[in-house]
């Protein structure tokens, strides 16, 4: 064992017991980050208009402050991009991240000197705890790859822009230096198949032992690198490779490909990572779930999704939040989003500690019925289908088809086969019956024939990738929405 994994084990140990202070006492944490944003932002532009001076409880803040998502804050921060100081927070950020908007184009998210340690820390501690819980330390003495967007970035008005990941490379502490690839070279080539065949030469006789990044986008590269490798299994290539970080989409759909490609079963650790804030990550594992953040500058609130288009849906806060219960995340952070409504729906698995997972987008959903059907639901369908007909998927996404050439409407499901199932229609009942059985509302419409039941459609190899080469959104943080409510999508791939 090097000095490396001890140090490692030693350290790991230290920040699960500093953990464990403030996800013991939940609510008096939330109250102490609560306290601190109100205080802190009382002089600000935002702060003025929204009365903070006056803000004693968190139901004077829900009086005061409305939810809003990023159209409605859009004004505060087009003052801000402009260069103007104490707008959303005091003083002015860092940095903007740069992400895709579905209504507003590109969209600028605030990153201050406050909030962006919390993101460094949050990736380093799931290491820690993984490495605590585990015992395992061995990884840190192997190189390590992390596929991420461009670390160039520009600059107006001393602000930095770019896209979150390539701003995170900046923050990669010096012990890790050199065991990350690729290198800072090939990690600022902008065009992802160029970048990605980059990585594959860089990499392919280096001894990686972590490796992290979107399922679809490691998938990409995995295929790379069997292709290179005239179709070695990665574990071959990598022989001491055993773990896989992950963030952005529910990993079980992707897990019997990569288990595949990999030619072994390896560790994995999820994320909730994003430019508003990191949110969670897998503290464990032996338990369901990731780990939601108290104490990382982010005060959060609840509204259950099923209430949330409603007139004046009930507010709830952490001490008042159930299992199993589908809820839209509102934040308000130290990089200035106040009751910002991320688009992101959880549940939460454990509430000793605070444990949830990511169950979809309060925009990503089919309900063209009145079936509010979800990603969590479509995911579990799929996982259940995957593994009692021990077929391969690559990708996959559901629309509805409201008018179809014959016969009564249907949810389609496009899906890229890596392995077909010997029996198409079995397969389509699977999924049926799972999704019947997660949504009363999916199987009524399906008991009363409103609905049919799911129709199978087949997507070409690398139909996924084209699609979304098409939309210039090929790499990086992108990633297919898992179901829509239209056939943009679907239309496009078939």
């Amino acid at each position: 064992m090097s000095i490396k994994s001890i140090a490692a084990k030693i350290f790991a140990r230290k920040i699960y017991k500093q953990t464990l202070r403030w996800a013991e006492k939940p609510v008096e944490t939330q109250q102490k980050v609560f306290e601190s944003l109100i205080e802190n932002a009382q002089d600000t532009e935002f702060g003025k208009d929204h009365y903070f001076n006056q803000i004693k409880t968190f139901e004077d803040f829900q009086k005061l402050v409305p939810v809003r998502d990023y159209e409605d804050l859009k004004p505060y921060v087009e003052k801000v991009v402009k260069g103007e100081a104490d707008i959303l927070w005091k003083g002015k950020p860092l940095y903007f991240a740069k992400t895709s908007g579905t209504t507003s184009g590109a969209k600028f998210i605030p990153l201050t000197k406050e909030s962006m340690p919390y993101h460094i820390e949050a990736a380093r501690n799931a290491i820690l705890h993984y490495i605590n819980e585990t015992g395992k330390a061995d990884f840190v003495d192997g190189k390590m790859i992390f596929l991420q967007g461009s670390p160039i970035l520009t600059e107006k008005y001393g602000i930095k822009f770019g896209r979150l990941s390539g701003i995170v490379a900046h923050f990669v502490p010096k012990y890790l230096q050199k065991n990350r690839m690729p290198s800072w070279e090939t990690n600022c080539i902008d065009d992802w198949e160029t970048k990605v065949d980059a990585i594959v030469d860089e990499t392919i006789k280096e001894d990686m032992s972590v490796i992290s990044g979107i399922p679809s986008w490691v998938q990409m590269y995995f295929e790379r690198l069997q292709q290179k490798s005239e179709g070695k299994k990665i574990s071959e290539i990598f022989k001491n490779f055993n773990l896989f970080i992950y963030g952005g989409v529910n990993y079980e759909p992707y897990r019997a490909k990569f288990e595949q490609m990999i030619g072994k079963k390896v560790d994995s650790i999820e994320l909730f990572p994003a430019s508003e804030g990191f949110f969670a990550y897998q503290d464990s594992q032996k338990e369901k779930g990731m780990l939601l953040l108290l104490n990382s500058g982010i005060f959060y609130e609840f509204i259950k999704a099923d209430e949330f288009f409603s007139e004046n849906p009930k507010v709830y806060t952490i001490g008042e939040v159930e299992l199993g219960v589908n809820y839209v995340l509102i934040i308000s952070t130290n990089a200035g989003l106040w009751r910002y409504n991320i688009g992101d729906t959880v549940q939460f698995t454990s509430l000793a500690p605070y444990r949830v997972i990511v169950s979809g987008r309060i925009k990503h959903y089919i309900s063209a019925f009145g079936e509010h059907v979800i990603a969590n639901e479509v995911e579990n369908a799929m996982k259940e289908a995957v593994n009692s007909t021990n077929i391969v998927i690559n990708e996959f996404t559901v629309a509805p088809q409201i008018n179809p050439d014959n016969g009564l409407p249907y949810h389609e499901w496009l899906i890229e086969f890596e392995k077909e199932p010997e029996n198409m229609e079995v397969f389509a009942e699977t999924i049926d019956s799972s999704m019947r059985k997660q949504n009363i509302y999916y199987d009524d419409l399906i008991t009363g024939n409103v609905l049919r039941k799911v129709v199978i459609t087949k997507v070409s190899k690398n139909g996924f990738q084209d699609y979304m080469k098409s939309q210039g959104k090929l790499g990086g943080q992108n990633k297919i929405p898992r179901l829509s409510n239209n056939r943009d999508i679907a239309d496009n791939l078939r």
